[in-house]
Order: structure tokens, then C-alpha cells, then sequence
């Protein structure tokens, strides 16, 4: 009994391991990058208003805007493979696909519903993505980015299915803080971040398509610099 009672303990010591959210990577103290929880109405969380949105169209742009973000991450923040952004990416999107996919329809209908004709209501979303996209471009902030996206991935990949914009909800917050530039915090004003990348191509909107990169057009995904 005692064997089995110590196998449990360990594995359950293994799955919590493995699930704490990284928290070292850059700082001995790390910026307090924590905020309240939102609805998608509080500016500059989902990028641009949507004037009319009800509850689930507010939440469906909170859950596209941190796919979106944590999409970035993955490619932005494999300079630091211990963060997971990539698999935990890859991770979340065959767990939550079916919520996404839903909520990427109910953004295409608020988008339709606002417009004059179905092309424009397209048009206007993919202004949209294009948008969401264009707004994780950060250079001075990329160390805080990338922690806060790793963190918050991971949470992503044990979230329940059909909860994901619940998670949007409570960290869009910190995905946002995070690309304000803050240093190390046990030592004041001795850490400076380095732009990592070069992130002028991610705001050409001639280079997305419904919230995809066209390389085809723009040439591959531009890295670290």
C-alpha cells in the first residue's frame, strides 16, 4: 500500500511539474504583468471596438485575439524552447478546435451583420485579423511577450474544451501588459531587453489572409533578427 501511495504522490507530482507554468526564464523577479479580468468591450483589448457586440461576439474576438497572440508567440519566442510556445500552440489548437471554429464564425456573422454586403462584412474581418496580428508586433517588450504567451499557453493546453474564451477573458489582460517594456524586478534598472526580431512585416496587411500568413506572397514568417 505504502508503493502504491508513493507512485501516486509521484506521479502527481510529475503532472503538476510539468503543468506550473514557466516562471524563470529571464528575470530573478519578474514584472507583475497581472490584470482583471475582461469582457472585449475595454479599448484596445480586442484592438478596435465593435460597436453593437453581444456577450458572445465579445468573447468570441476575446478567444481570437489570444489565439492570435499565442499564434505569434509561437513563432516569435523559439529562442527560448523551454517556454513550449510552439507545441503548446500546436497543442491547444486540436484541443479547443471546435470553440475557435465557432468563434470565428460568430465574429464573420457580426462583421456581415454590420455591413452593407456579405463581401464587405469579409472584408471588414479580414481588416480585422489583420489587425489582431499587427498588434503582438513587439520589439523592446519581447522577453515579457514571450514569458506572459508561455504561461498562458500552457494554461491554454489544460483548459477544458469549450472553455477558451473563458481563459481569454481572465488573461487578455496580461497578454496585453505584457507588451509594455518591463525589466528585471529584484534589481531595478540594470536589465535592458534587446529588440529580438524584426516585426515591420507582420503589420502589411497584404500579407494575411482570414488570420493567415500568406508566404507564398511575403516570403516565410519573419523570425528572430
Amino acid at each position: 500500500m505504502k508503493s502504491v501511495r508513493t507512485l501516486i504522490a509521484g506521479a502527481a507530482l510529475a503532472v503538476a511539474t510539468y503543468a506550473a507554468p514557466a516562471s524563470a526564464q529571464f528575470f530573478f523577479k519578474s514584472p507583475d504583468l497581472s490584470g482583471p479580468a475582461v469582457t472585449g468591450a475595454e479599448p484596445g483589448i480586442v484592438v478596435q471596438a465593435l460597436p453593437g457586440a453581444t456577450g458572445e461576439e465579445l468573447r468570441a474576438a476575446l478567444a481570437w485575439n489570444l489565439r492570435a497572440g499565442l499564434n505569434v508567440a509561437a513563432l516569435q519566442c523559439q529562442f527560448e524552447p523551454t517556454l513550449l510556445t510552439l507545441n503548446n500552440y500546436n497543442d491547444l489548437l486540436d484541443t479547443h478546435s471546435v470553440e475557435l471554429k465557432r468563434s470565428y464564425d460568430v465574429l464573420a456573422k457580426y462583421f456581415e451583420r454590420n455591413a452593407k454586403t456579405k463581401k464587405e462584412g469579409q472584408t471588414a474581418l479580414d481588416q480585422f485579423g489583420t489587425r489582431v496580428y499587427s498588434s503582438f508586433s513587439t520589439v523592446s517588450a519581447q522577453i515579457n511577450f514571450c514569458q506572459a504567451a508561455g504561461e498562458i499557453g500552457q494554461e491554454a493546453v489544460f483548459t477544458p474544451k469549450g472553455q477558451f474564451g473563458a481563459l481569454a477573458e481572465q488573461r487578455m489582460r496580461k497578454l496585453r501588459n505584457s507588451l509594455r517594456p518591463a525589466s528585471e524586478q529584484q534589481f531595478p534598472g540594470g536589465f535592458y531587453q534587446r529588440p529580438l526580431s524584426n516585426v515591420e512585416p507582420l503589420t502589411r496587411p497584404k500579407c494575411w489572409k482570414k488570420g493567415e500568413w500568406l508566404a507564398k506572397r511575403c516570403g516565410a514568417y519573419p523570425l528572430i533578427g
